[in-house]
């Protein structure tokens, strides 16, 4: 474990993105979006701590009401720390996880009332005898560092064999219910537009593992009834605004076309029909951008960074950045602070740009900004450099 402190201006860590305009994937054409003007006013000048440096492949972190942090590695550990501290502790007794490529243990989320009733949710690719995994929330208590009454509450199926796209992040609304989401698996895109199963899909169920009466597809025979939106490709990146009763979902495009979504009840997202992305080899993927009754990103990526973890800026602690959402870029390795007015972009900035593979960031409940990364596996701090 190391501990270094650095103080960097956001202005020499940061420049302005130029990104691709509305066009069809077989246009070439650009356009500057990102407004310097407010990019100079909002700048700020930070400190990152990185408070630890061997992490191997984290993926999720959330803290407990006594105020712990827990840490995810997708090889299925859970790491504890204390006062922004390894304790050289780690939750015992977890469940086997299917780890292959990107599946393994995932996200991690107390329950928002977790200091009456102790419940920790993990997002975890359960592994079936055939050798095939499916996405599954899970909750349980800490004994000590034992997780005990384990309990699976959903398995988002059918099992799959292989490990791409399997999500997969949790989050609670303002009511309590929970939502998770779960890639479309990658060999077969179409399972993000086939209701009867759950690939492909952000999904809401209460924290029980029930299924919410007012679902949106609860009445419909062959559906999978805990779906809440569909035609979503690889959703690595879930936050609830609970000022605004918004559902932020980032998810990854083929090569281009990563979206920043707003996800609402029963919406059609639109993978693989139209995308601003094209396939690996360069061919074309979608005829279309756009369609009928299928939803625009907020803000969309051509070329890819890579999108994941994602939050939205609350804090007074950084009162430049407040109401902007910080997203997780794992080829760029840099974090986007994407600034919106109206819902629509206003300017873009790549924070931290070479840290590593950024798998998440978020926002503790005392108001600072942590991020994980990949290969360079670290946990750092980022803090006023005041």
């Amino acid at each position: 474990m190391s501990s270094n402190k650095h103080y960097l201006p956001v202005a020499l860590l940061a420049g302005a993105v130029s990104l691709w305009a509305s066009c069809t994937p077989k246009e070439t054409a650009t356009e500057a979006v990102s407004d310097s003007a407010v990019l100079e006013t909002e700048r700020m000048s930070i400190s990152v701590d990185t408070l630890h440096s061997d992490f191997e492949s984290p993926w999720g972190m959330t803290w407990l009401s006594d105020g712990r942090m827990l840490v995810t590695e997708r090889k299925g550990e859970i790491l504890i720390f204390k006062d922004d501290k390894f304790t050289g502790e780690k939750v015992q007794g977890l469940p086997a996880v299917h780890v292959v490529n990107q599946a393994g243990l995932l996200d991690v989320a107390a329950h928002p009332k977790h200091a009456e009733n102790g419940w920790i949710y993990i997002a975890y690719a359960k592994n079936f005898e055939d050798s095939t995994g499916a996405t599954t929330i899970m909750r349980f208590k800490l004994d000590g560092n034992t997780a005990v009454e384990q309990e699976d509450l959903i398995t988002a199926g059918p099992s799959w064999k292989g490990g791409r796209h399997f999500g997969s992040r949790i989050v609670f609304d303002n009511e309590g219910h929970l939502y998770f989401s779960n890639g479309d698996k990658g060999d077969t895109p179409m399972n993000a537009q086939t209701l009867s199963n759950a690939h492909g899909k952000v999904h809401r169920i209460n924290d029980d593992g029930s299924i919410p009466a007012d679902n949106p597809f609860v009445d419909s025979t062959d559906a999978v009834k805990s779906i809440w939106s569909y035609g979503n490709r690889n959703p690595q990146g879930l936050y609830f605004d609970k000022a605004n009763n918004i559902l932020w979902e980032t998810e990854h495009g083929p090569k281009g076309g990563d979206e920043l979504n707003i996800i609402e009840k029963g919406k059609n997202y639109g993978w693989p029909v139209i995308t601003y992305g094209i396939n690996y080899n360069g061919t074309i993927l979608a005829e279309f951008t756009e369609k009928a009754g299928m939803e625009q990103p907020i803000h969309y990526w051509v070329p890819s960074i890579a999108t994941c973890g994602l939050t939205v800026v609350t804090s007074d602690k950084y009162p430049n950045w407040k109401g902007n959402i910080l997203v997780g870029a794992l080829a760029k390795q840099h974090i986007a602070r994407v600034v919106l007015k109206d819902n629509k972009l206003v300017a873009e900035e790549k924070l931290l740009p070479g840290i590593g593979r950024v798998r998440q960031v978020a926002e503790s409940p005392d108001g600072y900004l942590y991020a994980i990364t990949e290969g360079t596996g670290l946990l750092v701090k980022i803090l006023p450099a005041n």
